[in-house]
């Protein structure tokens, strides 16, 4: 079992910045952040796996969006740089303890909310 708890969300104007954190109970495999805005499906905004080796970032975020992790801290960060009012989303984090990108442990899920 992970528990993970989330923490950075917020109200923000177009072009401000965020970062999200997320710490899990235990060493992940890999941690992601996913994210769901109202009459969407929940998509993977971006995930690193615990070496670091490996990050992938969707299309929409690239270039303003930054993963990272504190391997002594069990914590995932998500730099959200130039935001947009389509960011504006609840974002959740999850991760994978057996299998790589198997997210099968979540966050309670934060919003951020990105005003035009």
């Amino acid at each position: 079992q992970v528990q993970l708890v989330e923490s950075g969300g917020g109200l923000v104007q177009a072009g401000d910045s965020l970062r999200l954190s997320c710490a899990a109970s235990t060493r992940p495999l890999g941690m992601g952040w996913f994210r769901q805005a109202p009459g969407k499906e929940r998509e993977l905004v971006a995930d690193i796996n615990w070496s670091g080796r490996r990050r992938y970032y969707a299309d929409s975020v690239k270039g303003r969006f930054n993963i990272s992790r504190d391997s002594a801290k069990n914590t995932v960060y998500l730099q959200m740089d130039f935001l947009k009012p389509e960011d504006t989303a609840i974002y959740y984090c999850a991760a994978s303890l057996h299998y790589d990108r198997a997210y099968v442990y979540w966050g309670q899920g934060t919003q951020v909310t990105v005003s035009s």
